[in-house]
């Protein structure tokens, strides 16, 4: 059974950091290209960040650029969003995806 599980999430003020982590299991993660996505309450699904699965190249939502880090760590089968400078607008579930499927998310609320 193919799963991920996201963590890390929480309440932080603005300008705050935080460190989102997703474990997967049930298939290769190494072979698997990486994202993740967020979706904030009344608003449509919306891609923040991802990693290829070869080179680790990253790419990012021009929201996520210069705040954002995606990383992955394929021995420990778990996928990163490293949060800073953290926005009131950052507020939403983030999820972690590839091919396979979604986890469940991680709520993120930046509030002052």
């Amino acid at each position: 059974e193919v799963r991920l599980v996201e963590s890390g999430g929480g309440l932080v003020q603005p300008g705050g950091s935080l460190r989102l982590s997703c474990v997967g299991s049930g298939f290769d993660f190494s072979d698997y290209n990486m994202m993740w996505e967020r979706q904030a309450p009344g608003k449509e699904m919306e891609w923040v960040a991802s990693i290829d699965s070869v080179d680790e190249i990253t790419t990012y939502a021009d929201s996520a650029k210069g705040r954002f880090t995606i990383s992955r760590d394929n021995a420990k089968k778990t996928l990163y969003l490293q949060l800073t400078n953290l926005k009131v607008e950052d507020s939403a579930l983030y999820r972690c995806r590839n091919g396979l499927g979604r986890g469940q998310g991680t709520l993120v609320t930046v509030s002052a």
